[in-house]
């Protein structure tokens, strides 16, 4: 007996935000105190944002912790009726929750990350995975399979990786990533920094700067097992660099992360 594949349970709103139940159990932290616990959390995507949000019942939340904002803001979160401030241990966190005005969402409450836009709840866990940044898409891949490919990466004219056994990361939405082994990579040319970055499909990425890019290549020294293929690698902004792939030179994608690659000062 054949089944047919399950179709995507995502409503909509009139305001025009789209969710979903998610199965899976989440909890949020705010230093050691658990805020959320919820094993009926829903994902939230607004307009014009490309990445979800979980929504709780009230019951899985501590809303003894919450207060009635002090100052809310407008024009956020398609027009959230309520916002509230978290109180933990005497520690104010302004504007850390929110709710939808869809009557549909109308007994659940929203978090910001804190790894997201600097304020929120510090910790997130999907089961026992810690996750960051924000919820993971369920109807999102990320694929990092071997190649013997071969791809040269050049910056204003220079060669600076050239490969014949790259890794190519697929990630819905964004272009091919092209992950290369440092042995053919020029790190003569490339200096390490400081910055870094989280990802909640990959891990938390390093940075290398050229002399006229900052921050344009990185890698995961310790990504998550989803990708454990890319392990040390290094892959360059497509946006910014030159990639020739098979002798077929690449065209400069506009993502957004187009000109977001600043010159070293």
């Amino acid at each position: 007996m054949s089944t047919l594949p399950t179709e995507r349970a995502v409503r909509t709103t009139p305001e025009g935000l789209l969710w979903e139940p998610s199965a899976r159990w989440v909890r949020g932290r705010k230093g050691e105190v658990t805020v959320v616990d919820s094993r009926h959390p829903v994902l939230v995507w607004e307009p014009g944002i490309p990445v979800p949000t979980y929504a709780f019942p009230r019951q899985e939340v501590r809303e003894d912790l919450l207060r009635p904002a002090k100052n809310p803001p407008t024009g956020t979160h398609t027009g959230s009726r309520i916002f509230y401030d978290l109180d933990v241990d005497g520690h104010l966190v302004a504007n850390a929750a929110w709710t939808f005005p869809a009557a549909d969402l109308a007994d659940h409450i929203a978090f910001e990350w804190f790894r997201r836009i600097g304020r929120g709840l510090d910790h997130w866990y999907e089961e026992e995975e810690e996750i960051f940044i924000h919820p993971r898409d369920p109807h999102k891949r990320v694929d990092a399979i071997p190649s013997s490919r071969h791809v040269v990466v050049e910056i204003d004219g220079t060669v600076v990786a050239d490969t014949h056994r790259p890794v190519l990361l697929f990630e819905t939405g964004l272009p091919t990533r092209y992950y290369i082994p440092r042995e053919d990579v020029r790190l003569d040319l490339l200096e390490p920094t400081d910055h870094h970055t989280g990802c909640p499909y990959k891990g938390t990425a390093r940075y290398r700067s050229s002399r006229t890019q900052a921050n344009i290549v990185w890698s995961y020294p310790d990504p998550l097992p989803a990708v454990g293929a890319v392990k040390d690698l290094l892959a360059f902004y497509n946006e910014e660099v030159d990639i020739t792939v098979d002798g077929e030179r690449q065209e400069r994608p506009v993502t957004p992360f187009t000109r977001t690659v600043p010159s070293p000062k």
